[in-house]
């Protein structure tokens, strides 16, 4: 006989940390170089966020598979 349990799990805190907002724009006008460095930030501060929070869910799953 085969059994299926539903098991919750608690997410770690660092999981649940929300990533940081984008870069507020100035009012005015931006340059292409400037837009490229505003953009290149964003996106570098939301992937290392991303990660954080993947890892925080995959080291907290390691020790919970039932069989």
């Amino acid at each position: 006989m085969v059994r299926t349990v539903m098991m919750d799990r608690e997410i770690p805190a660092e999981a649940k940390i929300p990533c940081a907002d984008p870069v507020t724009l100035p009012d005015r006008d931006l340059g292409e170089a400037e837009v490229h460095s505003l953009w290149g930030r964003d996106r570098t501060s939301l992937r290392i966020c991303k990660v954080r929070q993947g890892a925080a869910i995959s080291a907290s799953a390691e020790g919970s598979h039932v069989q």
